[in-house]
């Protein structure tokens, strides 16, 4: 019996011609990431090993940008341990305020990931990297230090369900709707431990919506979600990747726990109610919910083509004067591109906020905390209760189209209502 991509990958770092699900493996890592909040406790770790050196100054990536620029003393405290550390080892791939972007749309954008690859990082949405033929995944501080001490971590080789997708997309519905609409099918538990191998029509989605898709793998309890490689892949690394790279396709025979079709063709624009994200409605069928802000940002949508989609809805338009709009490009090199389209420009003379990038309000951080009571739409990953601000909140999960849509209409909006 053959392997999927996810065993492949595994199998090639832990040495081994075959591994199965469940075995429990170590493998060497071609990248350690941390940011603002979880490299400070893994530095502590690796100290208490007392190694001094890391194992590669070029296989670490700090990026400061959860609480970053700082939103109080005990943020900045958090950030000057990563920043003492950084330099004081010598880290290449060291990211602080004005050279920064949101982790997860960063390192693919600088060429920091690759096919073939095994990535953890101190977050749980490391299984962006999937889209790039990647093993991408969060794991934990201790094995965060650990791994910038010996450049290997464990792994329990996950059983894989394979994502068949048919049909073509309809207008306004891009990546976003298509991964909500899968966890609102299987559930936040639906891919637990699992790996998600997605397959069929996929020319048809772009790097940046399986950017988005496989950062939501973790909302289904996924362990990884990952695409093949193919010439969208090949094109986006074009003039990016930092060093050679190895594809990696299933085998004819590899053994696919489950397989889950998804009709494209019948989407339409969702949303993520509260509290969870399984709890998944079609825009359309909630007009009645009026709304007190929106957040277009974040690792999920923060990218050009997100930024691209809110600003076709609001040029030209005002936001509702009851809602607060608050756009965040992922990257610096996001924000510079959008200011040149002019998609800032539009924001702007909407009425919109626009921040440095950060992922601030994702987290209840700061940019955009929700009193008791009020309502957003947001671009970000999670809708869990209290997850942007106070407990009585609520948080509704869409795409771009969706989000510009509402705060246009200052309710929950299809995008072609605008």
């Amino acid at each position: 019996m053959g392997m999927t991509i996810t065993e492949k990958i595994l199998a090639k770092h832990a040495g081994r011609a075959k591994v199965e699900p469940g075995e429990l493996l170590i493998c060497g890592v071609d990248l350690v990431l941390a940011n603002d909040i979880t490299a400070p406790p893994a530095i502590w770790e690796f100290e208490k090993i007392g190694q001094g050196k890391v194992f590669a100054k070029d296989k670490i990536a700090l990026v400061l940008d959860h609480f970053a620029p700082n939103k109080d003393i005990k943020s900045a405290q958090m950030c000057k341990v990563v920043r003492d550390f950084a330099f004081a080892q010598d880290i290449t791939h060291y990211y602080d305020v004005g050279r920064m972007g949101v982790e997860h749309a960063l390192l693919p954008e600088i060429g920091l990931i690759a096919p073939g690859e095994v990535i953890i990082g101190g977050d749980s949405h490391t299984c962006t990297y999937g889209a790039l033929n990647a093993f991408g995944t969060g794991v934990g501080q201790t094995d965060i230090g650990a791994a910038m001490a010996s450049g290997s971590s464990w792994f329990k080789v996950p059983p894989t369900i394979k994502v068949e997708l048919t049909g073509h997309l309809p207008p306004y519905v891009k990546g976003k709707d298509v991964i909500l609409s899968l966890i609102g099918m299987i559930g936040v538990d639906g891919a637990r431990y699992r790996s998600l191998e997605f397959s069929g029509d996929i020319a048809q989605l772009s790097a940046d919506d399986r950017l988005t898709i496989c950062n939501m793998a973790i909302e289904a309890g996924g362990k990884a979600g990952i695409f093949p490689f193919d010439a969208i892949t090949e094109k986006y690394l074009s003039g990016r990747a930092a060093r050679p790279y190895e594809p990696v396709a299933p085998d004819g025979d590899a053994a696919f726990e489950q397989t889950i079709t998804l009709d494209l063709s019948r989407l339409e624009p969702v949303v993520a109610c509260p509290h969870l994200p399984e709890n998944v409605k079609p825009a359309a069928q909630l007009k009645q919910t009026k709304i007190d802000q929106v957040i277009v940002g974040s690792c999920t949508n923060g990218r050009l083509s997100d930024l691209k989609q809110a600003a076709e809805i609001v040029r030209g338009r005002k936001i509702h004067e009851g809602v607060r709009m608050i756009v965040l490009p992922a990257t610096q090199a996001v924000y510079l591109e959008a200011m040149e389209r002019g998609y800032i420009k539009d924001f702007i003379e909407a009425g919109a906020a626009v921040s440095t990038p950060t992922c601030g309000p994702c987290l209840g951080g700061h940019m955009g905390i929700l009193a008791a009571g009020e309502r957003a739409v947001s671009t970000t990953n999670r809708n869990f209760r209290g997850r942007m601000g106070h407990v009585d909140s609520e948080v509704y999960l869409s795409g771009p189209y969706v989000a510009a849509a509402s705060a246009v209409l200052g309710r929950i909006a299809h995008p072609a209502e605008i």
